[in-house]
């Protein structure tokens, strides 16, 4: 074989993988928001999942990432994962667009009178345009025009191959199907892409170089290969990405199975189709829609008790309390979804260590032990907060976000020294619960008791964000209540109601207390600006907080 076949083979391949990646690249960047409310349409019903995910996928060009979107909707709690699933078999139909392009497009003009002027005018339009999204744009269109140069040297390097391998020979061997099934499998596991697959099975094809039988072995096989990505897609990845790409492989595996059962049945009646009028490659495109449509037939019933029975696996990462449930590696390369993980990782956090302060300053006392543990898990989380936000600033961002990353660094420190502080506070407990003055024991009880109030104000709640104002109010009262009481601490000490020590050891105390609700109320701030694309579902604040800050301001006495 010649070695300059073999280059032309293989830089066909790169072509096309790069035309891929820069088309699908620069589509989800153009679409930002426009992709995640796009995916968010699917909550409503299991038809509009199905929907959604064909419409998107078919733009998008890429299964892969609405595939992470879908996971990161989930992780967000946005889709439930019988939705996800419906989009997932939705995108099994949009990549049936793949398939489409090239047969009705890439083998039916010259390919290199539209591709090269449409590679100009995308990268063009990419250093002249001063917007982002326009730029992303010309990025998708310049992938367009290399994804079909790349179709045009593998349609000429199997037009040579043909002369010197007689592909066709291999279809006479016993179990040829399954071997072309197996090849088709390899070839996706190898590149990736099942695109790329079946741009080669369509390459072939088109030159005639095998049959009808032996081309759609090879899109069963790709379907197949395309498992490996999601399972390779998931490793170390959390409980709901594991379940979606669970749901991706059964869905192809099944799918597989009976496609391949029905190709071996009717393969005579399939290889007598060569003769006809229709190009074997228009007949491949239509035999891969009706795969993943006969798949989606087949599995739309059996989505209700495969989605109760994946609901009930991979349980152990979410019951431990230390590891991320939402920080997911295959949303990174989607900045707002990972910019919502964060989010929903941060309200995890907020809610633990706001358990934690509350169980501090309640009467009853603490479990040091558990409070340890606590404080370690919240720890373990924020660094891999920080973590996981350093690998989200590595890709292409918009200002939006990059503003929202150091802020979101910003909450994950305070929400971090709430916790540190709250274990702390079991150190101050004796002192704060046994006070031989009445009236100082009654202000520092409702000093508590304000705290607690502030605390609850500035917790991230599941359903959205919240807002800063009501502990911003509270933490001026508590400013007020802070000097009232120690003026009281210090007076009842020089008249001898409280013992020097107890004076000093209180004082420390309140103190304390004081930092922990200036931390929880920073938290609550930087919170409040760091999602502006979330609907934020702030409480409103009591008009007895404001009666109560203004009157404390009227009369600081």
């Amino acid at each position: 074989m010649d070695i300059s076949l073999l280059g032309s083979l293989a830089g066909g391949i790169g072509l096309f993988l790069l035309g891929m990646h820069l088309m699908t690249q620069g589509l989800r960047q153009a679409a930002g928001k426009s992709l995640k409310r796009a995916l968010h349409a699917a909550t409503e019903s299991r038809i509009r999942g199905l929907l959604s995910g064909t419409l998107i996928t078919a733009i998008v060009q890429s299964s892969s990432a609405v595939t992470v979107a879908t996971i990161g909707f989930v992780n967000a709690g946005l889709l439930s994962t019988s939705q996800s699933v419906a989009v997932i078999y939705g995108c099994n139909i949009g990549t049936t667009m793949t398939s489409w392009l090239v047969a009705l497009i890439g083998f039916k003009i010259k390919i290199s009178a539209f591709a090269l002027p449409i590679i100009a005018i995308g990268m063009l339009l990419n250093l002249v345009s001063p917007r982002e999204k326009l730029k992303q744009i010309g990025f998708a269109l310049a992938g367009f025009g290399v994804f079909f140069i790349g179709l045009d040297f593998l349609k000429e390097s199997f037009e040579g191959l043909e002369a010197t391998i007689n592909l066709a020979a291999f279809t006479d061997l016993p179990f040829s199907t399954l071997l072309f099934l197996l090849a088709g499998f390899v070839l996706t596991f190898l590149m990736q892409s099942s695109s790329a697959s079946m741009a080669i099975t369509l390459s072939l094809a088109a030159t005639g170089s095998i049959t009808m039988t032996a081309a759609a072995s090879l899109v069963i096989g790709a379907n197949l290969g395309t498992t490996t990505t999601a399972m390779l897609a998931v490793l170390g990845a959390t409980s709901n990405a594991k379940r979606i790409a669970s749901a991706h492989v059964i869905f192809n595996l099944v799918t597989g199975c009976v496609g391949y059962a029905l190709l071996l049945i009717f393969s005579s009646q399939i290889d007598q189709l060569n003769a006809s009028s229709i190009s074997m490659v228009t007949l491949l495109a239509l035999f891969h829609t009706f795969f993943n449509l006969l798949g989606v037939a087949i599995m739309w019933p059996l989505t209700t008790p495969m989605v109760t029975f994946l609901e009930k696996r991979f349980q152990t990462q979410e019951e431990n309390i230390s590891k991320p449930r939402y920080l997911d590696k295959n949303i990174l390369s989607t900045p707002y979804l990972a910019v919502e993980a964060i989010a929903q990782e941060l309200g995890r956090v907020s809610r633990l260590s706001t358990g934690m302060a509350l169980a501090a300053i309640s009467e009853e006392g603490t479990n040091p032990p558990q409070m340890e543990r606590d404080l370690n898990s919240v720890s373990s989380l924020v660094s891999q907060i920080a973590a996981f936000n350093q690998k989200v600033a590595q890709q292409n961002l918009d200002t939006e976000i990059s503003n929202i990353l150091p802020s979101s660094l910003r909450v994950a420190r305070y929400l971090n020294e709430v916790a540190r502080l709250s274990s702390r506070l079991v150190d101050y407990q004796n002192a704060l619960d046994n006070i031989d003055d009445n009236g100082v024991q009654r202000s520092v009880y409702l000093f508590k008791k304000d705290i607690s109030e502030l605390l609850n104000v500035s917790r991230i709640i599941k359903e959205g964000d919240t807002d800063s104002e009501p502990a911003r109010v509270l933490l001026k009262k508590l400013e007020h209540d802070y000097q009232q009481i120690k003026n009281d601490i210090l007076n009842s000490a020089s008249t001898g109601k409280l013992a020097p020590e107890e004076s000093v050891l209180l004082l420390d105390a309140i103190s304390h207390l004081r930092r922990l609700a200036e931390q929880a109320e920073k938290a609550s701030t930087y919170w409040s600006s760091i999602l502006p694309m979330q609907h934020r579902n702030a409480p409103l604040i009591e008009p007895k907080i404001k009666a109560e800050v203004q009157a404390s301001q009227a009369n600081p006495q």
